[in-house]
């Protein structure tokens, strides 16, 4: 018998040998628990959605995200170009803000989910490090919230100004979902199993 902690609400069951196929479920909460051995079918759930995240995080911040107009004048904008102007008309912290938590802090994160679930670069002494980080990190990356933002941007503003969505909308959303699909997927436990 084997001791093991629900991913979800921390309760620690013991587990018996399940035969092939079966799952053991929480007690408490009802979730699946991670049985010795699925290591690989978790890794594997979770590198496929980190990388498909990683796949179109490059258009969701480079393709043009909004096309406004205003008074006849037209203009569209990226999310990263939208923040080298901020940061060049001198707006510094917002900015910087926009920049870290909408830009950086995703992309650490997805490249994090790919160490611990496909790369295996660091060695296995690290992980246990580079899963706190990566657990600290997605709690204060904000992709989700900024297309919470434009929504209601959208919804607040659209009889003064005119937008049209641009491409980047459908890889910013895609993107999101498949951050999120990672994290779900991920089994801590799994990554100090022996591949």
């Amino acid at each position: 018998m084997e001791h093991r902690a629900c991913h979800c609400c921390g309760l620690i069951h013991r587990l018996p040998s399940l035969m092939p196929g079966q799952q053991a479920v929480c007690t408490r909460c009802g979730t699946g628990i991670s049985v010795p051995g699925c290591r690989r079918v978790s890794a594997s759930r979770t590198a496929a959605a980190a990388f498909a995240a990683l796949v179109l995080f490059w258009p969701a911040i480079l393709c043009p995200i909004l096309q406004i107009e205003k008074l006849g004048h037209q203009q569209q904008s990226s999310i990263l170009s939208g923040t080298v102007e901020l940061l060049c008309h001198g707006n510094w912290l917002v900015g910087g803000i926009v920049l870290l938590f909408s830009v950086v802090l995703p992309l650490t994160k997805i490249m994090l989910l790919l160490e611990l679930s496909l790369l295996e670069v660091l060695h296995r002494r690290h992980k246990a490090l580079t899963l706190r980080i990566m657990e600290h990190v997605g709690k204060w990356s904000m992709m989700d919230v900024m297309l919470l933002a434009f929504l209601v941007m959208l919804v607040k503003l659209g009889n003064l100004v005119e937008f049209h969505l641009g491409p980047a909308v459908v890889a910013f959303i895609a993107c999101v979902a498949m951050s999120m699909i990672a994290s779900l997927t991920f089994d801590p436990h799994a990554i100090f199993e022996d591949s």
